[in-house]
């Protein structure tokens, strides 16, 4: 195999080991919704504005998407820019923004349950994305 060929098949690797992760984030996500709101009698819902919202799975679905997606592009940035230590940058500054997302559902969650629940979402869909994206990196 030569050197091009061996770069393709890493960096398509890579890609899909990240797409993979992304959706696993998503995944774990709406797994912690199904059990919890309609079989665990655990109505999840937010305060936004005045109003009372519920969590419902689609919402569930495109923020762990659209968090995936976003540490993604952090990694890669981080990557792309020669930063010395690019896994270890992405994971001191996802793990504090992680620590900045638990104000959301301890700020608008209603109801003790529902709060825990959210915070179980965060971690779990963060952990994810902290542990599993830089586990896909390139050799060079």
């Amino acid at each position: 195999m030569t050197n091009m060929q061996q770069t393709t098949t890493w960096t398509t690797a890579r890609r899909t080991g990240r797409a993979v992760a992304v959706a696993a984030g998503a995944a774990s996500a709406l797994i912690l919704w199904a059990v919890n709101d309609p079989w665990g009698g655990i109505d999840l819902a937010v305060r936004q504005g005045g109003d009372v919202q519920p969590v419902g799975p689609a919402a569930v679905a495109a923020t762990a998407l659209i968090a995936g997606l976003a540490a993604w592009a952090l990694l890669a940035l981080l990557e792309r820019t020669h930063v010395r230590r690019p896994a270890r940058t992405y994971r001191i500054v996802a793990s504090i923004v992680l620590m900045l997302s638990l104000l959301g559902p301890l700020g608008s969650g209603v109801g003790t349950s529902s709060k825990l629940v959210l915070l179980a979402m965060h971690l779990t869909v963060g952990a994810i994305l902290i542990i599993g994206l830089p586990r896909c990196r390139s050799n060079r």
